[in-house]
Parts: C-alpha cells; structure tokens; sequence
C-alpha cells in the first residue's frame, strides 16, 4: 500500500464516520480514532458490496454512510454507561 493511499483510507474514514455520527441521535461515547476505524470499515464493506453490484458512486456513498451509521449506533448502545 502506498502512503497515499494510507492517508486517503484515514479522510474517507473520518468524512464517512463524522456523516455517520450526525446521522444517529443522542451523543456517541466514542472518540474521534474510533470513529476513524468505523468509517475506514464502513467504507470498505460498502463499496466491496455496490461495486459488486455495479451501483454508482451515489448508491455506494450512501450504502457506505448507512452501514457506518449502524456500527455507530452499535458502538453506542455498547459503551453508554447503565443507569
């Protein structure tokens, strides 16, 4: 892997998991490299996903976005502190 490519999996992976996190309510206990990991992941599983399927850039952005908003809301519900 070139470095290139390293820094351009960590902007796609934080633009993606930043979208993710202001599309799920309340606030998210998970700091801002976790939320890098979530986007990296999100962005790999979706595009393996719609370009497989031949979607276009859209379909897959938001399938991308969708898949990360649920690993957020997972994560969420995980780290919140019990009442």
């Amino acid at each position: 892997m070139e470095i290139s490519g390293f820094f351009s999996a960590i902007l796609v992976g934080l633009i993606i998991g930043a979208l993710a996190r202001i599309l799920v309510p309340n606030s998210q206990p998970i700091g801002c490299f976790l939320t890098m990991l979530v986007g990296i992941v999100a962005a790999a599983v979706g595009a393996a996903i719609g370009y497989s399927q031949h979607w276009s850039f859209w379909l897959v952005f938001g399938l991308q976005i969708l898949i990360a908003a649920v690993i957020v809301a997972i994560f969420a519900a995980a780290l919140r502190p019990k009442r």
